[in-house]
């Protein structure tokens, strides 16, 4: 299994010589190898088992090293990032040849960000490259928000994961192109709508696509744990599957006639933030109970938790009544 641990010399040995690594973001753990490096990502590829249609997001040290390997950003663009990175923004952006066509699946654009987490942003600072780094997962299952995590799923096919705690927002990051000045919003994630929109106005929404995405997390399956998840009004779930051993994913209470460590509450002050920081963790403990089905409700479509719901809906099996 792979070591955890807080060397950062050593994953910046590892990086420069071609290997790739786990390392922590705000959002979740990723998988990284260098960007400007064909067969470091190549690895990526293979060891997720991602599609190569579905490209990759690349992180930075700060908006000088973005414009090293980008086009001149819009505008719009550059109110964003001076906004919020480090954050978990991405910008869809306009490449140099600097970035492999593999990264970006052959598309002229290339998703970016500044990630908020100072090991992280270290580690970033020391190197001559910026790092490819999708979520260090198998491809389309549970996104990883701890070091163990990632031990669980990958630990025997990396060097090293970089341990940077319980990651802080929880989901990834949102994503955002361009059709000149148009802002495009490719990804709810852990920066909001609203708060998009209070910087740049109005903001053109594209729903997710099966194949040849425009940015990744755009396909309609993701996230999903290997029990069925079905997703609706919890009160009419659980009477539909009451033959059935189930688990229980509620937003804010605990439901009567379900053993009670069959359930996971997100948050009981109805808090999106928190509920947003343990929806990956929570997913992967109820993937693990002794049962056949996970019952699952939406929360609050404002704020992070329209982020919530996406990743929700892209779990389930099935959407009753929601």
């Amino acid at each position: 299994m792979a070591p955890i641990g807080s060397d950062i010399l050593y994953v910046q040995r590892l990086l420069e010589a071609g290997s790739i690594v786990a390392i922590p973001t705000e959002t979740v753990y990723g998988l990284a190898g260098n960007a400007y490096d064909e067969t470091s990502v190549l690895k990526i590829f293979r060891t997720k088992r991602r599609p190569s249609f579905d490209p990759l997001i690349v992180h930075a040290s700060g908006l000088q090293q973005i414009q090293g390997f980008v086009k001149p950003l819009p505008s719009k663009a550059l109110k964003l990032a001076r906004r919020f990175w480090p954050g978990p923004l991405t910008l869809v952006l306009e490449k140099k040849s600097t970035i492999p066509d593999i990264v970006t699946a052959g598309l002229p654009s290339v998703g970016v960000r500044v990630p908020q987490h100072v090991l992280t942003l270290q580690l970033l600072r020391r190197l001559d490259f910026p790092l490819a780094a999708p979520s260090a997962n198998p491809f389309g299952y549970i996104s990883p928000t701890t070091p163990q995590h990632v031990q669980d799923q990958l630990g025997i096919h990396i060097p090293y994961i970089l341990d940077g705690g319980a990651c802080a927002v929880g989901v990834e990051s949102t994503i955002v192109g361009f059709d000149a000045e148009q802002p495009i919003l490719y990804r709810l994630g852990g920066v909001s709508l609203e708060a998009i929109e209070r910087t740049v106005g109005p903001v053109k929404v594209v729903h997710q696509a099966n194949n040849h995405p425009q940015a990744p997390g755009m396909l309609t399956s993701h996230y999903a744990p290997k029990n069925p998840l079905i997703l609706g009004k919890l009160p009419e779930l659980l009477a539909a599957y009451a033959t059935q051993q189930v688990g229980v994913l509620a937003f804010q209470q605990y439901r009567l006639g379900v053993v009670h460590n069959r359930q996971v509450v997100l948050s009981r002050t109805g808090n999106l933030e928190e509920a947003a920081q343990k929806l990956f963790a929570a997913l992967r403990t109820l993937d693990t109970l002794p049962v056949e089905i996970i019952l699952a409700e939406l929360v609050p479509s404002i704020g992070i938790g329209r982020a919530i719901n996406d990743r929700l809906k892209k779990a389930a099996t099935c959407r009753v009544r929601c």
